[in-house]
């Protein structure tokens, strides 16, 4: 067995733990929910109108780099990698989707390498961390942890693999960590 064989029979194992033996009632209620945008995206928006109010200007060229972060991480990642690593989800997996729990309405068409989910709040999360640290406390850092449920609630769902995942969230953290060194030393903020 080759190294990438083995590779994605861990990957299928960790699945498996996280979709079945790692089960409960709660999260079966609340997880499937956390990775919806009716959810995460009010924060988001309460956000972009925090930075605005706080730091006037400067809040919403901030704003604009993260939106365009954003929609930076989901091309990147749906465009550009999804689109040529065709890899079956496993709720459309032929050998493995008969075998999951799947506790949403809908398993996408597109590939599921990387995970678009993760990329995105990981990039947010580190975009967010990187411009802001220096004008609030280490709470910043439960950004990561919002976004490490989501991964957690796109394998739990049966929707994305855990390399799926992690490597979403490698690429959403490079992307963030390069936006945000972009902006300070463009832009900054400073208080209004």
């Amino acid at each position: 067995m080759n190294i990438l064989q083995r590779v994605i029979e861990l990957d299928h194992q960790l699945f498996f733990a996280i979709n079945g033996k790692w089960s409960n009632a709660f999260f079966d209620s609340v997880l499937p929910y956390t990775r919806e945008s009716m959810v995460w995206l009010p924060l988001y928006l309460f956000l972009l109108v925090f930075i605005w109010m706080n730091f006037g200007k400067q809040g919403l060229w901030w704003a604009l780099f993260f939106i365009c972060l954003a929609a930076c991480c989901d091309l990147v990642s749906s465009k550009l990698i999804k689109d040529n690593i065709m890899r079956a989800r496993p709720c459309r997996h032929p050998e493995i989707a008969a075998h999951i729990r799947f506790l949403v309405n809908y398993c996408p068409q597109s590939s599921s390498f990387t995970s678009s989910h993760a990329a995105n709040h990981f990039g947010m999360a580190t975009f967010i961390y990187f411009t802001l640290r220096s004008y609030t406390s280490k709470w910043l850092a439960l950004f990561f942890v919002w976004a490490a449920i989501i991964c957690y609630a796109q394998v739990y769902v049966g929707v994305h693999f855990p390399i799926d995942v992690t490597s979403g969230a490698i690429l959403g953290v490079f992307m963030g960590y390069l936006m945000s060194v972009i902006f300070n030393k463009k832009m900054g903020l400073q208080k209004a």
